[in-house]
């Protein structure tokens, strides 16, 4: 039997409602009320979890702000008392620019992305972006002076003022930048200008990505494309999911990343991204995926039992006090020249001369670095260059052994290159990328204890980025240079930056002032290893 339960009358109804909105009225001030009543420190209390419920279910319910994906979050979290995960750079500008040009400038342009106007809040489960209600232009474009020292150039002043700024830590209460404007300025060169330090922290984008902010700023730049909110959620989504962080790199793009020859190579990749398809590719598509996995379980078994570096002075426990350095552009065409005549790349050429600086700065320091190599992290690029505007980091890591010991330069050069040559095909980057994916889902203490892999195995972190071939120009001034600082994690102290920009190539060095008080000593070894090395590929027997 079914017992039927008259439905509620029309008078009755609106009874019902009209006393759920009386309820709901007199709830704020019953609530008010029951506060009161507490004593204090059960009221603090109160509060205290009223603000971290309202904090998790804004970032965890996506109620308001977006979620940020968990390789954003391991470099967010990545922070540390000897190393802050900012990306720093320098430009200098002739002639000067004014502070409220700039501003007007960051506010038609910059802020055409929302990571600049979002701050970040942090919960149990990863953080969220949320709009800054608060935002500030005064707060993130700051005037600077710099100190008149006597015997002190103008340039190094603004090498000491990057350092310094390096280690102090951006407002977690704000968007997670700073763009410092020094009106007036005069480098080596001469010549009147204007200087901007800009720091931006990791976690809103890698170092390819914030090219694209770069060439939205500059003066005829273009706004980056609009992502409808749908669009948002789904990255979002799409960014929890390890698998498919993991296997997207894992077919096209790291095919590009990697520049892997032969078409069975790339065939068995994207067999890893749709296995059905290996169904219908029998026996060959069977034996293809069998070659990844082993390709997959040996890059592992590498990384994981990396053996330790040469011992050297640029290695230990690093402090807390950054240094940079840098050194006037190198033409790229002579650069290419000697690739071309050598049968390298450019950035074989280029980590070679590194590799011979920093082994000629250890001499220089009265040790013997004969025989001894150190391991460089380098970021490989898993995304296609029209997706950067959308900001996040999409790299990988590979190690690269540097062969510091070897003072031939032409003997150096093709080391590296087969070094180069052996990391071609490997899984490493992706595996490395999944790591921090996997890292952004762990508590910080985990998150470290994972990390201090790489930390314990390198001594130096390297980057090359490619910069605009023609020189640009902002607020109507020209940009004669421009250089920045790649982050170093855990315990190591030295950075490494490559950039060309405007037909030259600028190398720039952040040590820890610990282990290499000097890097300026690095840098001015760097051209006379170039030199030698141009030198020598002269004095080479030409073929046709």
């Amino acid at each position: 039997m079914v017992t039927r339960i008259p439905a509620p009358s029309a008078t009755a109804a609106q009874g019902a409602a009209s006393r759920l909105r009386k309820a709901r009225a007199q709830a704020p001030e019953v609530a008010r009320r029951a506060a009161q009543a507490l004593p204090p420190a059960a009221r603090k209390a109160a509060t205290v979890v009223q603000k971290n419920v309202r904090r998790a279910a804004t970032g965890m319910l996506g109620l308001s702000g977006e979620r940020m994906s968990k390789v954003d979050t391991a470099w967010l979290r990545m922070d540390s008392p000897s190393n802050l995960m900012m990306i720093n750079g320098v430009w200098t500008l002739s002639p000067g620019i004014t502070w409220e040009a700039l501003c007007e400038r960051v506010q038609q342009r910059l802020l055409q992305y929302p990571r600049f106007h979002q701050r970040v809040v942090e919960d149990a489960a990863g953080a969220t972006w949320v709009e800054d209600r608060n935002f500030d232009i005064t707060a993130h474009v700051l005037r600077e002076k710099l100190p008149h020292r006597k015997g002190v150039s103008m340039q190094r002043a603004l090498q000491d003022r990057v350092g310094e700024l390096a280690m102090q830590p951006l407002d977690t209460r704000r968007p997670l930048w700073q763009m410092h404007l020094i009106e007036d300025f005069v480098g080596d060169d001469g010549q009147p200008g204007s200087a901007l330090i800009v720091r931006i922290h990791h976690c809103i984008a890698d170092g390819i990505a914030l090219i694209s902010v770069t060439m939205s700023i500059v003066d005829g730049g273009a706004e980056p494309p609009r992502r409808s909110r749908r669009q948002r959620e789904q990255a979002a989504t799409a960014e929890d999911w390890i698998a498919d962080a993991l296997i997207k790199p894992f077919t096209g793009l790291t095919i590009k990343a990697l520049d892997l020859a032969g078409d069975g190579a790339a065939r068995s990749l994207k067999m890893l991204g749709d296995p059905e398809k290996a169904m219908h590719h029998g026996l060959a598509g069977t034996m293809d995926m069998a070659r990844v996995a082993y390709q997959l379980a040996a890059d592992a078994a590498a990384l994981a039992l990396m053996p330790d570096d040469s011992p050297t002075r640029l290695k230990g426990q690093p402090g807390s006090e950054k240094r940079v350095a840098w050194c006037p552009p190198i033409p790229l065409e002579e650069v290419k020249a000697i690739g071309k005549a050598l049968n390298c790349s450019v950035n074989d050429v280029l980590l070679s001369c590194v590799a011979g600086a920093i082994g000629g700065y250890l001499r220089s320091q009265g040790d013997d670095p004969s025989g001894q190599e150190i391991r460089a992290m380098i970021p490989v690029n898993l995304r296609p260059m029209e997706d950067a505007w959308k900001l996040g980091n999409r790299f990988g890591l590979v190690p690269l052994v540097l062969p510091i010991g070897m003072a031939n330069p032409i003997e150096r050069v093709y080391e590296v290159r087969k070094r180069m040559n052996a990391l071609k095909g490997s899984t490493q980057p992706i595996l490395a990328f999944a790591m921090l994916a996997v890292a952004g889902l762990m508590i910080k203490p985990a998150q470290d204890a994972l990390l201090n892999l790489f930390g314990r195995k390198t001594t130096a972190v390297m980057t090359n980025v490619p910069g605009p071939k023609e020189q640009l120009t902002l607020c109507g001034a020209r940009v004669t240079q421009c250089m920045f600082w790649v982050p170093q994690s855990g315990g190591i102290g030295l950075g490494v930056s490559i950039l060309s920009y405007g037909g030259g190539v600028q190398f720039g060095v952040i040590t820890d002032t610990t282990l290499c008080p000097e890097p300026q000593q690095i840098i001015d070894a760097f051209a006379p290893e170039f030199d030698q090395l141009s030198l020598l590929t002269l004095m080479l027997p030409w073929g046709e």
